[in-house]
């Protein structure tokens, strides 16, 4: 399948469709307890149980728009379905509270292996967006090897030492406001590594 470019709006609604839906069924759900084939579950998990074939379906449909899928959405998918599959066969909400962090490690490891070979694997999925130097690129990709890790950090201490409550609302809108906020503060690295930018400029 060809690649295609889509609005960077519904882009954006597709992708974060699912995590609205999640707290706003969360919000409406909580505190609730329903019964399914005689064992009792909570809100939180009946919600996650929603959140698993939305979060599938999301990925469908950006690929079906785009014509491709990043390595980071494919492994975001796959960990939903096992840590909320977890979470739901166990009936545990502990293993989808884990998920974030697993994603996040996974993220940083790939990164940091990256580094270690001298390489930026950032660079392949983000170089149609913002074409950088090598040298920006092995920067950023440090900069968010570490970010990466503080999110993993983050998701460990909030949810093992907060309320759940607390937790839906970092992972929907903390989580999300950090990454925009992180990428809005590298906008100095972008302009000096820009490759339009500093083309004659020596790269190492």
């Amino acid at each position: 399948m060809a690649h295609k470019k889509i609005n960077p709006i519904l882009k954006f609604a597709i992708e974060i469709g699912p995590l609205i839906i999640f707290f706003i069924s969360y919000s409406k759900l909580k505190g609730e307890t329903f019964s399914f084939a005689g064992t009792q579950y909570d809100g939180f998990i009946v919600v996650t149980a929603l959140f698993i074939p939305l979060m599938l379906l999301s990925t469908f449909l950006l690929w079906k728009l785009t014509g491709k899928l990043s390595h980071m959405q494919l492994a975001t998918a796959v960990l939903v379905v096992v840590f909320g599959g977890l979470s739901i066969w166990f009936n545990d909400e502990r293993f989808f509270k884990m998920k974030p962090t697993m994603i996040y490690l996974l993220f940083a490891g790939i990164l940091g292996f990256g580094l270690w070979r001298g390489e930026s694997y950032l660079k392949f999925v983000m170089e149609e967006l913002m074409p950088l130097q090598q040298k920006g690129w092995m920067i950023l990709t440090r900069r968010l090897m570490l970010f990466f890790l503080t999110l993993a950090i983050a998701n460990e201490i909030i949810w093992r030492s907060m309320s759940t409550d607390a937790w839906v609302k970092f992972k929907v809108f903390g989580l999300t406001i950090a990454i925009f906020v992180f990428f809005i503060t590298q906008s100095k690295l972008f302009q000096t590594y820009a490759v339009e930018e500093t083309e004659d400029s020596d790269d190492c």
